[in-house]
Order: structure tokens, then sequence, then C-alpha cells
């Protein structure tokens, strides 16, 4: 195209001297109206001084995000084109980080002409020395990185031009990476006053920022990558890595599984509600840790035999999330907590292809846990009391039943039809009991566990009142005891 009607110019890292003649003898014309995104630029402040153009930092000024500074200079520069023709000037390439471009291209069609110009990016990667096909480079703008922050590749974050950017990135990049962690830092690439310095994550916040400060972070493998990194390696060169089979793991699945519903326990019920209690979550974080560590050893084993690998592992699981909840991802209606259990029991019976609703509930699970679960499966089909007082004359209903069983045992009638009968019925009762829990909106296994926990610390306040007396509690009379349990009780720190 020999005289474009709209010409967009990217302007380079620096001045105009790295401007391609033609696109600088266009800009040049006297006839064309020429727009610079910002003045706050070397070239585009030389190009000021050469010729009259129409900055567009103003619009930054005036509107309230920038996705309406982009869409207000593509209104500005498409409206200029009913008057002649027009050059749209950016910083660096218009090809890369340019949201502006990309909207005035959309409305123009093939009325333009684009010169992308040099990306600040080729300067960094020759400072930096890197090669950002052979590594993966990412390029992320510094005032909305993603979530979560991976960096399984270097990553080069830009777009850093004010204090508070610069404080939000630290905050981000601390949250995966090492206060030592060297962080490349560079400003005003392509000047003769350039800035490529290598600093420590924990100064980093402390330095200068402008409108052309950059990042390169290349840390290696770290957070969720680096843990399947490591723990491949480890599978590789560790002898006790290397011996170990899906079988040999369970054991420490089902303890980390444990350690970390503990360390959930210890959290206030409310959480995440109510003041953070920062040291319980520190131990939640810790046991997670270990628990992750067991789905991604369990995964690289698999991936050596071909089965899987952790990232399926993953997928697997985000499209059942997205399948079941068809009322967020897609035009089913769910209007209450109840619908979405009933919905999501409907559909994982459909792609399990159960026979029954109690399919496919592990037998090994414990008691109380299965007995809840299988009593909300028949919920998600209507089958429960609508109030908790039937719910508690149930409850009476299996008291009583137990009772009549044990008073016959006691009578003589010892035969085995007699014990499996009060078995039976304690079960009953058990089961009973569960179901009045989960209408009291409790979790029962967290119930039995606080009882637990209560039994046990008045216990030892019984045996610590027992030994300052130098009497062991096996030397007390049960009359005796019945005190010490009382006072166990009243004392705060039992409760």
């Amino acid at each position: 195209m020999s005289n474009p009607e709209l010409l967009i110019v990217g302007l380079g890292p620096a001045g105009l001297d790295r401007l391609a003649a033609r696109a600088l003898r266009i800009l040049d014309e006297p006839e064309r109206t020429v727009f610079v995104r910002t003045l706050q630029h070397p070239a585009a402040a030389e190009l000021a001084n050469r010729r009259s153009v129409v900055a567009c930092d103003d619009l930054y000024q005036s509107a309230e995000s920038f996705d309406e500074v982009y869409l207000a200079i593509a209104d500005r520069v498409v409206a200029a084109l009913q008057s002649g023709p027009v050059a749209y000037a950016v910083p660096g390439s218009a090809a890369v980080g340019e949201r502006a471009v990309t909207e005035i291209r959309r409305r123009v069609g093939d009325r333009l002409e684009v010169f992308p110009g040099e990306s600040f990016l080729d300067l960094l990667y020759l400072e930096a020395g890197v090669d950002p096909i052979a590594s993966g480079v990412k390029v992320l703008d510094g005032r909305d990185l993603p979530d979560p922050l991976i960096f399984d590749t270097p990553v080069v974050i830009t777009q850093i031009d004010r204090p508070e950017v610069l404080a939000d990135v630290s905050a981000e990049l601390g949250r995966v990476l090492e206060d030592t962690t060297s962080i490349i830092y560079c400003d005003r690439l392509g000047d003769e006053d350039q800035i490529v310095d290598m600093v420590p994550l924990a100064d980093l916040s402390g330095r200068e920022v402008g409108p052309r400060t950059s990042l390169l972070i290349n840390a290696g493998p770290v957070g969720w990558y680096g843990l399947v990194v490591t723990n491949r390696i480890l599978r590789k060169e560790c002898p006790w890595d290397r011996k170990q089979t899906h079988h040999s793991l369970l054991s420490h699945l089902i303890e980390e599984a444990y350690e970390t519903a503990e360390a959930i326990r210890a959290l206030p019920a409310e959480a995440p509600g109510g003041d953070p209690d920062y040291v319980g979550y520190a131990a939640v974080e810790e046991e997670l840790g270990d628990l992750l560590l067991q789905v991604v050893f369990h995964a690289t084993l698999a991936r050596e035999v071909g089965a899987f690998d952790v990232e399926e592992v993953a997928e697997i699981i985000r499209r059942k999330l997205v399948n079941r909840h068809p009322h967020v991802f897609g035009e089913v209606i769910a209007e209450d907590a109840t619908t979405v259990v009933s919905n999501w029991e409907m559909i994982k019976g459909e792609e399990k292809a159960r026979q029954s609703l109690m399919d496919d509930i592990p037998v090994a699970m414990p008691a109380i846990i299965r007995a809840d679960k299988m009593q909300r499966r028949a919920k998600s089909v209507g089958f429960d009391w609508d109030d908790v007082a039937p719910v508690f004359e149930k409850v009476l209903e299996e008291v009583d039943e137990l009772t009549a069983a044990s008073a016959d045992a006691r009578a003589g009638n010892t035969g085995g039809g007699v014990a499996s009968e009060v078995s039976a019925e304690l079960g009953d009762l058990l089961f009973a009991v569960v179901n009045l829990a989960r209408h009291l909106g409790v979790d029962p296994e967290l119930a039995l566990a606080g009882s637990s926990d209560r039994f046990a610390a008045r216990f030892r306040l019984m045996e610590e009142e027992a030994a300052v007396a130098g009497r062991p509690l096996r030397d007390h009379t049960l009359e005796e005891l019945d005190a010490l349990w009382e006072r166990a009780k009243s004392t705060r720190t039992s409760q």
C-alpha cells in the first residue's frame, strides 16, 4: 500500500533513530493527522518536536479504566479519518500490548497499513540472554496478573508504570518466590542511560518505575510446576522414592488426609468467616502440601506406565466440575443448594452408569461418614423428612428398641441371635443419630471428634489431679472418679 489512508506505527523502544525510514517519511507528511498514544516516550516526544501531533494522554485522565481509554483512542482515531489521512503512533511495537490498535483494526478493516516496529521485548531478550522460543517466555501485564501465577517458563512482566503496580507485583511474586530470587529489572531500554539490573526480590519494591519499566523472572521450577518437577527428579534419583509403589504409598495418603483433617478441625468453626486464624491456616497450608504431594506422587507413578499424568488428573476433575454445575456453565436453573445437590447426584449417576444411588459408596469409608453419604443421596430424590421433629422421634424409637434387645440379652437369652440383634439395634441408633446430625446441620464426624477431644482433655485433668494427690486413678472409687470428672468438666480449659 503506497499511501495508506491509516498508518499505524510502532515507534520502537527508544528514539526515532530506530524507526524504519519509510514509516518516518509517512509520519512526516504534512497533510496527515498524527496521533500518538502518549508523549511519555522518547520517539513520541521527538516526533512532536518535528511536527504537530495529537496526544491521547488526556484520555488517561478522564477515563475510569484502561479499557475505556483504549476505546476512546479508537473512537478518536477512526473519527479523524473522515477529514483525511491519519497516522496513529504507539510506543514499542504496534503488535505487542496495544489493545487500541486491535480495536482500530477491527473497525477499519483493510484501509490501513501497519509498521509493527521494534518491541522492547527484543532488547530485553538480548540483554537477558533469553531465547523466547527455546525457553517459552510468557509476557504478562503487571496491572492484571493471572491467578494463579505459574512459573513454568521465564516470565516477563511489563506495564509496571506506577509504584503501586510494582508493590502489587512484588507481593504476588513473594507468594511463591524466595526473597533472594534474582529479578532482572529493566527501564528505558534502547536509551543511552538504559538500566538492566539484577535485583533480589526483597529489594524490588523500592526501585523507581516509569512507563518503560519491565521485569524478567527466570526462577526455575517453583510452585505447582516445581512440585511436579521435583517429585519426578526424586523418583529417578532418590533410593526411597525409586522403590515406592501405589500400594506402598497408600498408608501415607491416608495418614496425610487425617493430618490435614486435624489441621482443618483446629480452625474456627466459621472459617473462612470471622477473624482469620493465621497460625491455624499455616498448619493447614503445610498439611495440604503434604497431601498434595501424595496426589502428585501417584500421578508420577501412573505416568511411568503411560496410564495418565497429573495434568490429566486436573483436567478430568475440571470437566467433572463443569458438567456437574450446569446452573453455572449451562442453562439449568438452580436457586438453592438442595437443587444443586440433587442435580449433582443425578449427573454423577449418569456419568458412572449407576444401577442404584447406593452404588460406588466405598465400604472402607468410616462408618459415620458412609452413613451420612447414603442419607444425603437418599435425600437427593426426596427420601427424607422435611422437619427435624420426626428425626428426634426416630432416635427415641431406636433407643427403645435397643433397650428391649439389651433387656432380652441380660435376661439370659445369650444366643448369638440376641447378640446380633443388640448389635443391629445399636447400629440403627447410630444411623438415626447421624441422620439427626444432618438435619441439625452438624457434621457427625466432627461432632464425635470434638466430644472425644473434650473427653481426652477432661480425663487428663483427672489424671493430673490424682497425681498431685499421690493416688493413681485405679485406686479411686467410682464415686471419687465421678467427683474428679465433674471438677474436670467445670474447668474452662476442658471445654
